[in-house]
């Protein structure tokens, strides 16, 4: 059940990324992991750029095929060092960037480290590409800019709400996006995923948190089980970041990437369940919790622009979703701490 839609799926749509030359940022990541190897599977010539550690590890790409993995060019750096991402963007055509710290209790932590690797790494990365004329960047955002919706559902007009150091990062890489399409003609997009969710995905995430926790006991540590969201299968995410690089004439844009409907937490925990065939109760944890005015409460897409100029449409019911992540977490447990971890 675990292949329901693989990024092997993926990779049978048209021949338009054959040969190009692309740079993945943040490629060890969850949802950039998926990328890269969709982006090989469809003939790319895939640079990925990885936040460099001492072991050498490149985090998520360690999942690919061997195979796969020795056809991408990993280079390891660090988005805030500007001569790193030059050269990482030299003789690139399109720029993937999805390069962030993006834990939200982490942002409460370390505000000053989240501001500086989300907001000039994301410089840095503009700056290279108008350098070297790169043909398309595809920003990446989050619905976490939204904050606590105001009115749903959220389009791409709504205000945005920084409520907490992450989401005001990214408010703030947003607008400096929006600057460089204004003021140098850069041809930027920005996309704008809701919750993604799939296989590879951290225990940082709810959906794994639920999962981990429910194949191990039935008591379940969560923080606001009232909170509502719109999650979306990883191969439909990953299917716009294509469609948002390739689509012409969208230059300086901004796309939700939703499914338009929206699950509260309680509900995600009554369904896997019921996928794993047992009862599962709740407990609410004080350390799991945002601070009060913090809280993103709902959050719930309007994605008609992206089905309008993208014809994207998400295609993985969540029930279906659900299955394959469990699958993959069963085979995966180890990598799944017991303990909460910021």
């Amino acid at each position: 059940m675990s292949e329901i839609k693989t990024n092997q799926s993926l990779s049978n749509g048209s021949d338009s990324w054959l040969d190009r030359t692309v740079l993945v940022t943040g490629a060890g990541g969850f949802i950039a992991s998926h990328l890269v190897e969709t982006l090989v599977l469809r003939g790319s010539k895939v640079r990925a750029f990885v936040r460099y550690n001492s072991r050498g590890d490149p985090g998520l790409l360690s999942m690919l095929s061997p195979e796969l993995l020795e056809k991408v060019e990993v280079i390891a750096g660090d988005l805030r060092d500007t001569s790193a991402v030059r050269q990482a963007t030299e003789g690139i055509s399109h720029v993937f960037h999805l390069g962030a710290l993006i834990a939200i209790p982490y942002s409460y932590l370390h505000p000053a480290e989240v501001v500086e690797t989300n907001v000039i790494g994301t410089l840095n990365i503009l700056m290279a590409a108008r350098e070297y004329g790169i043909q398309r960047v595809v920003h990446t955002s989050t619905s976490e800019v939204y904050g606590s919706a105001i009115y749903t559902p959220i389009d791409e007009k709504h205000p945005l709400q920084g409520q907490s150091p992450y989401s005001a990062s990214k408010i703030g890489a947003d607008k400096l996006v929006e600057s460089f399409y204004r003021s140098y003609d850069l041809p930027v997009v920005t996309l704008r995923p809701f919750n993604t969710y799939g296989p590879r995905q951290s225990a940082r995430a709810v959906i794994p948190t639920i999962i981990h926790q429910a194949l191990r006991q039935n008591l379940i540590y969560l923080g606001n089980i009232e909170a509502r969201r719109d999650i979306t299968y990883v191969t439909d995410t990953v299917s716009g970041f294509l469609k948002v690089a390739e689509v012409p004439g969208i230059e300086g844009e901004t796309f939700n990437l939703g499914t338009g409907y929206e699950v509260s937490i309680t509900d995600l925990v009554k369904e896997i369940g019921g996928l794993l065939g047992t009862s599962l109760d709740v407990a609410v944890e004080p350390q799991r919790l945002r601070p009060v005015k913090s809280e993103v409460q709902r959050l719930l897409s309007d994605n008609r622009l992206a089905r309008q100029r993208l014809k994207w449409e998400p295609l993985i019911p969540l029930r279906d979703g659900l299955r394959a992540t469990i699958d993959w977490i069963k085979t995966h447990l180890e990598h799944y701490p017991r303990e909460y971890q910021v």
